[in-house]
């Protein structure tokens, strides 16, 4: 059984403990802490454009050494995967705890030390991914032998995710294999930080890349070219009035800020000198709806305006024009519940009384609307230290998590 250590003992541990070991098959079984597991997570460079598989199989390795059995999902290239374990009974609903292995990359961060070698200073554990979100997944794996030896009234779902931070791409497959379960799981705990608040709505995300294109010639004669950029600038023209007309008509949400649907367009490239016509360009752009949107109505009126107005344009004097228009992705917001199970039962072990709300979008919601599992987002660490060089985690919203943690074991376990 693992014991909880007082919090003396907890800070004085974590500020004194040397690096975790590499870790070796013949550990099976061994228990660690929620800080040596974070430890260790956050070694592994799981960047989002790579391979997340030695993680998963860490993880594996760790939950079949306490008798635990996973299913992986596979992308197509062999390259990541999603897991999912379960623990306890399979006959009646269980509960989801849920975090991406994905983290975002570094490059062109002034880091102050090797990102991936985490380091402990100022009460607060550094590295990437420390906040976003393996601190939360290390307090979930460290609670497995507890849960394991103290027996479960209901099952545990562990699912562990790859391409979150490419627009919640690649956690699907697990939700759809949730969703076809009997019984289906009761509720889903997704653990992104927001200090151990208990969010019950989020916004979404859609994101987009447009490529255009035209016809190359000399600068001096556009009558005989047809210019991509000028195509691309007339859509992102059409986008930013597009976010005007949401942000001054709404429908807005006062829970969020800003309490309106936003858009960005995040790249753009095109062109190779200043006296040739260009014949390529490429931008990229995003919408976060409120909860209750028409997003599709949004993507509707995008792809009428660049293939029945700007391409055609394109076309008088390029045949060979196109538009194209890739989704990358697509995670619905996450709708409030109010006095949901799901809600009721976090904002128990959370031990508060009222439920928020955040912009920035989760898995949650693919939870909810993909699979009709509630969902409720809560972990430890704030956002804003996500994403960002020196990513770190506060000492003690680690010790909030595992508290939290530990509460759930009580609220699922017999004894």
């Amino acid at each position: 059984m693992l014991l909880l250590v007082s919090d003396l003992f907890f800070i004085g541990f974590m500020l004194d403990s040397p690096p975790a070991p590499p870790y070796s098959p013949a550990m099976a079984g061994k228990t660690y802490s929620t800080l040596e597991l974070a430890e260790r997570l956050v070694a592994m460079p799981t960047v989002s454009r790579d391979s997340n598989l030695h993680l998963i199989s860490f993880v594996e390795d760790y939950l079949e050494g306490h008798g635990v059995s996973c299913r992986l999902f596979e992308n197509e290239e062999g390259t990541k995967a999603n897991l999912l374990a379960v623990l306890g009974p399979e006959d009646v609903p269980g509960i989801i705890l849920s975090g991406h292995t994905d983290v975002v990359p570094v490059d062109g961060q002034d880091w102050s030390q090797d990102p991936f070698k985490p380091w402990i200073a100022n009460d607060r554990l550094y590295g990437r991914g420390a906040a976003d979100m393996k601190s939360f997944i290390a307090a979930v794996l460290a609670r497995v032998p507890e849960m394991q030896s103290r027996g479960l009234t209901q099952p545990v779902y562990i699912a562990l995710s790859y391409d979150e931070e490419l627009g919640c791409r690649g956690v699907l497959p697990m939700v759809r294999h949730l969703a076809g379960m009997k019984p289906r799981p009761r509720l889903c705990i997704v653990g992104e930080p927001t200090e151990m608040r208990v969010i019950n709505a989020h916004k979404g995300i859609r994101s987009y890349r447009v490529r255009i294109t035209g016809l190359a010639g000399h600068s001096s004669a556009p009558h005989l070219g047809a210019n991509a950029i000028f195509a691309a600038a007339e859509l992102i023209g059409f986008l930013g009035r597009l976010a005007g007309e949401t942000r001054d008509n709404g429908p807005g949400d006062h829970r969020f800020f800003p309490p309106y649907t936003t858009f960005n367009v995040g790249e753009i490239s095109g062109g190779s000198a200043t006296n040739i016509i260009p014949d390529a360009a490429e931008f990229t752009w995003e919408f976060r709806p409120v909860p209750g949107f028409d997003s599709d109505g949004i993507t509707a009126r995008f792809a009428d305006h660049a293939m029945n107005v700007v391409l055609p344009r394109l076309r008088e004097t390029a045949d060979q024009a196109d538009i194209e228009i890739i989704e990358m992705s697509n995670a619905p917001a996450l709708l409030a519940e109010d006095a949901s199970d799901a809600e009721t039962f976090v904002m128990k072990l959370a031990r508060q009384n009222q439920t928020g709300t955040v912009s920035y979008a989760t898995e949650a919601g693919q939870f909810q609307q993909e699979a009709e599992i509630p969902a409720i987002v809560c972990g430890p660490g704030n956002i804003e230290q996500a994403h960002k060089a020196d990513e770190w985690i506060a000492l003690d919203q680690i010790k909030a998590c595992d508290e939290f943690m530990g509460r759930f074991v009580d609220a699922v376990c017999s004894s």
